[in-house]
């Protein structure tokens, strides 16, 4: 099978490549192959018939909130749209878009499913919806399947962002004073991601749709800790601060620009649980890796890059 996939030297994209070692990939980047939001397609159509479409590529949520409501749809909507609409004219049997969880909801009070309102409050998540309402808008010829895959937080060998941060403080033995705020969120391990973008790629039986995309186990940010702890053989070192004193400090971090911000805090001690139960159902099949044996394998391999 002949792979076109965006966004390949992304986090998601080099594991996927990695994974999808027995087919033939075709990689398109913004920057190659791809320019802008007009998609300059240059060297594809030499490159032969293409089965499947897998678009990564994305502007990712940027936290800091520099980024523009305009970068965000220019990429996030405008080249999704772009591919797709190409997509649609080629030969290419399947679609799969990578979408996020962002594009319904940005706090999560009950299990999210895949038919409630979507209610962004990024511009991120806007991006993405709009993305996925693209793509819902067309008609679909009966020769082709599309797949909207919503992700929760991700990770796996390559991954930068809170983790890093969390491994990095236990690593030096920095207590970890969060302890008080308990949570349930629902983490992705990349090699599940992975797995079910296989099946849907190598199977005719997966109804197309759209699909969240979540490890089995929701976790707290506390037994995080103690994974990340446990994977370099050390104790956890956990603090039970009142919150109060916490949200305060975490306060007084937005204005000196500490490593402990109040958005910061949020992503570490919110409810974040996302039900992976249609996407289950659609594959019929287990996940390789457990909630927890993704973690400790991600946090080995913070180890390993060090």
């Amino acid at each position: 099978m002949k792979i076109l996939i965006t966004g390949y030297n992304g986090f998601v994209g080099t594991n996927l490549r990695e994974y999808l070692y027995s087919h033939q990939i075709v990689t398109v980047g913004r920057g190659k192959n791809v320019t802008t939001l007009g998609c300059t397609w240059e060297t594809l159509d030499s490159c032969g018939h293409i089965d499947s479409i897998i678009h990564l590529a994305g502007k990712a949520h940027d936290t800091k909130g520099a980024s523009t409501e305009k970068e965000y749809l220019d990429v996030n909507f405008g080249l999704t749209k772009a591919i797709f609409d190409y997509f649609m004219q080629s030969k290419a049997s399947k679609f799969i878009f990578l979408s996020s969880v962002k594009a319904v909801a940005d706090v999560v009070n009950t299990e999210l499913v895949e038919d409630v309102v979507p209610m962004p409050a990024s511009f991120y998540g806007k991006s993405k919806l709009l993305a996925e309402q693209y793509i819902g808008s067309r008609s679909i010829p009966s020769d082709k399947l599309c797949y909207v895959l919503r992700p929760c937080m991700i990770h796996g060998p390559g991954n930068k962002g809170n983790l890093n941060l969390l491994y990095n403080l236990v690593s030096k033995g920095v207590p970890y004073p969060l302890a008080s705020f308990s949570n349930h969120r629902s983490f992705l391990s990349v090699e599940n991601l992975c797995f079910i973008i296989k099946e849907i790629l190598e199977r005719d039986d997966i109804l197309p749709g759209t699909y969240n995309v979540s490890d089995d186990e929701p976790l707290s940010t506390t037994d995080v800790v103690t994974l990340l702890a446990q994977a370099q053989n050390r104790s956890p070192r956990l603090l039970h601060i009142p919150k109060s004193l916490i949200s305060g400090f975490a306060r007084l971090g937005d204005k000196l620009h500490l490593p402990l911000t109040s958005e910061r805090l949020q992503k570490l001690t919110e409810d974040f649980v996302v039900s992976n139960k249609k996407i289950k159902e659609a594959i019929h099949k287990e996940l390789p890796l457990a909630s927890r044996e993704g973690l400790l394998k991600t946090a080995r391999s913070f180890s390993e890059g060090q």
